[in-house]
Order: structure tokens, then C-alpha cells, then sequence
């Protein structure tokens, strides 16, 4: 009921057990708290919160818009619905390195797992367009000494990305990635690599965590968990999955509404309200007071159908 049954210490910790485990942790994108919370339900060993789902949830594009408060609200109120270890994207980390500190703090304090700083100029773009631009090597690593020296709990993870594959060779991603572990990084995030060969490389290149981010219509194949293992990737995330999923629905469903005057046909590839009522946990708040679910929930999935009124005849509210 209410938020998660777990404190953010203990979902750190779990978050560094699972990446010493071996086994690759797969952690899907959510764009709001409910999100989240399927994505426990099904199993998945933690929520990832990106950046650009943040700022196109805002309407906004994925070019460094959004600020630190929006991020860390954004990110904390997804973070507190889910008993999964969550981390979030924080750009360039909002600054210069004090301005870092303060964003590693403010991301501790709203409940993450961990966060990843990368070595983008301002204004950012995402990792898989052309054109991007890296800062210098000593400016990506003072970045990286400040949120890992900003930190209060150990277990907080600071992870560094780097978009140098972009704009230079598979060995200066190599020498950035060890530089920015010496740094104080615990894991790295080589952006757009276009290879598992090329995740071979980078894990040869450093003993710390890799990232791998299979986002669709980007630079990298869609490699599965299994092959990404196999080149010794410990973590995937999936970050506007469920997003692109979601918008694509629902842009289907209004195209239908336009066209025949009724939702009637989208219907059936709808969440059922019963499902809903599952994943918000009614019957927990019911538990804790018994005048909050006090009606029937429709196993019916069509409005209307068998079941979708209430025992004494009144229809039910949506």
C-alpha cells in the first residue's frame, strides 16, 4: 500500500548484490510511477528513469531542458512506487561539478539507486543522433570526482557515460572509460557502440559494471540479454521502450476514435480495469480501510459486459 515496503539503503544494496551476481540485470524504462510498478510485476531486476522520457513526458526535446527539481521529483516519484533499485539519467549533471555534488545529493535524497553523469557539451542531444559533442578529458573526469565525492551512501551508484564513441575511435573510448573509472566511477555507460565486439572491448578495457543501451531506432543492434552476457555487459537498460509502446497505442486508439466515432475497436488490447485496480492495489487500501474498496471490480473487460455493475444495480464509476 502507499509507497514502496523498502528504504532506499536497502534497495542500494540490492542493486550492488544483483551487479556482483553474474547474471545480467535487465532494467526497463518507466515514464510515470505505475510503469514502475508493472515493471516489478513482471519480474525485471530494477527501473531505469531516462532523461529524454522525462523531457518528452514534459513535451519537451531530449536537448538539456529539463532542470535538476524536475528531474529528482520526477525521479523520486517513481522510485518510491517500486520495491526495484531505480536509476536515472542526470545529463551532464546540471553544471558545473558543484552543481554535480548537489545533483548526486538531491538524487540520494529522493530515493535512487544510482545515476549516471555524462561527458556531453550543453545543449545535449541523445546519444544515438550524429552531431553530438564531448568535453574534454579533464572536464568528464571532474565531473565524475564530484558526484562520486558528493555521495553520502557508499552504495549509491555512480555511473559514468561517455558519448566519446561518437565523435572518436574505439580506443580513446577505451583510455576515456579508464580515466573515468580512476576517477571514482563504479560503472560504465559506453554510449552508440555499434558492436558486441565493441562491448568486448570496453569490458576488456575496465573491471567495473558496463551498461549497455538497446533503445530502439539507435546506432546499436537490439542484442539480446544473453549475447550482451556473453561479451560480459553486466546491465541493459530498455529506456523509451515502454513509452514509444504506450504513445503508439494510444496514438492508434485516437486514430480509431477519429475514424469510426467509438473506441469500441481498440477495446480488447486495452489494460482491463480489473488489472488496473491490480496493479494500484486497491485490495491493500481496502485492508487498511475497508470503505475504500467496497464494490465488486468487473472481470468483465468491456464496459457494459457481465459483471460490470455493482451488487445492488448501480453502475460502477470508472
Amino acid at each position: 500500500m502507499l509507497y514502496s515496503s523498502i528504504t532506499p539503503e536497502q534497495k542500494r544494496r540490492a542493486f550492488r548484490d544483483g551487479l556482483a551476481s553474474g547474471r545480467i540485470q535487465q532494467f526497463p524504462g518507466a515514464f510515470n510511477p505505475l510503469s514502475a510498478r508493472l515493471i516489478g510485476d513482471k519480474g525485471f531486476d530494477g527501473v531505469y528513469i531516462s532523461g529524454a522520457v522525462i523531457a518528452a513526458d514534459l513535451g519537451l526535446p531530449d536537448i538539456g531542458l529539463t532542470t535538476l527539481t524536475e528531474v529528482a521529483q520526477r525521479a523520486g516519484q517513481i522510485a518510491r512506487m517500486t520495491d526495484l533499485p531505480c536509476i536515472v539519467d542526470a545529463d551532464t549533471g546540471f553544471g558545473e561539478p558543484m552543481n554535480v555534488a548537489r545533483s548526486v545529493q538531491e538524487l540520494e535524497n529522493a530515493g535512487l539507486a544510482g545515476c549516471h553523469i555524462e561527458d556531453q557539451f550543453n545543449p545535449k542531444r541523445c546519444g544515438h543522433l550524429d552531431g553530438k559533442n564531448v568535453v574534454d578529458l579533464d572536464t568528464a573526469v571532474k565531473r565524475v570526482r564530484a558526484a562520486a565525492d558528493a555521495r553520502r551512501d557508499p552504495n549509491f551508484l555512480v555511473m559514468a557515460r561517455t558519448d566519446i564513441r561518437g565523435t572518436d575511435t574505439l580506443a580513446a573510448t577505451q583510455e576515456r572509460s579508464r580515466a573515468l573509472v580512476g576517477a571514482g566511477a563504479d560503472a560504465i555507460f559506453p554510449e552508440a557502440l555499434r558492436s558486441l565486439a565493441e562491448f568486448q572491448a570496453i569490458r576488456d578495457a575496465v573491471d567495473v559494471p558496463i551498461l549497455a543501451n538497446m533503445t530502439e531506432f539507435g546506432k546499436s543492434e537490439l542484442f539480446t540479454a544473453e549475447q550482451l552476457q556473453e561479451v560480459g555487459v553486466t546491465m541493459v537498460i530498455y529506456p523509451v521502450t515502454l513509452l514509444r509502446s504506450a504513445m503508439g497505442a494510444a496514438e492508434r486508439t485516437l486514430d480509431s476514435i477519429r475514424a469510426h466515432g467509438t473506441q469500441d475497436a481498440a477495446v480488447d488490447q486495452m489494460q482491463t480495469r480489473s488489472r488496473l485496480y491490480e496493479l494500484v492495489d486497491y485490495e491493500g487500501y481496502n485492508r487498511f480501510d475497508s470503505s475504500v474498496f467496497n464494490f465488486e471490480v468487473p472481470r468483465g473487460h468491456r464496459a457494459g459486459a457481465p459483471g460490470s455493475e455493482r451488487p445492488n444495480g448501480e453502475k460502477e464509476q470508472s
